[in-house]
């Protein structure tokens, strides 16, 4: 795993997103400290023992029926 400072990070971040699309894994360090992480976004997430899909469709625009119940 590959880590940079945060300066590199606003640096070269366009560089280091592609990295990740890719599948590498960067650990972005502030003062030598781990604090964030990038990496490739999956289909499928696992979240604790929960392991799920968001299909497709989650990202589309809601009907106005739909916007309406979240009101």
């Amino acid at each position: 795993m590959t880590q940079v400072n945060v300066h590199e990070a606003k640096t070269h971040l366009s560089r280091l997103l592609d990295r990740a699309a890719a599948g590498e894994r960067i650990t972005i360090a502030k003062a030598g400290k781990p604090v964030a992480e990038l990496g490739p976004i999956v289909g499928d997430r696992e979240l604790g023992f929960l392991s799920f899909h968001t299909p497709d469709s989650f990202f589309e625009e809601l009907t106005d029926d739909e916007l309406a119940g979240w009101e």
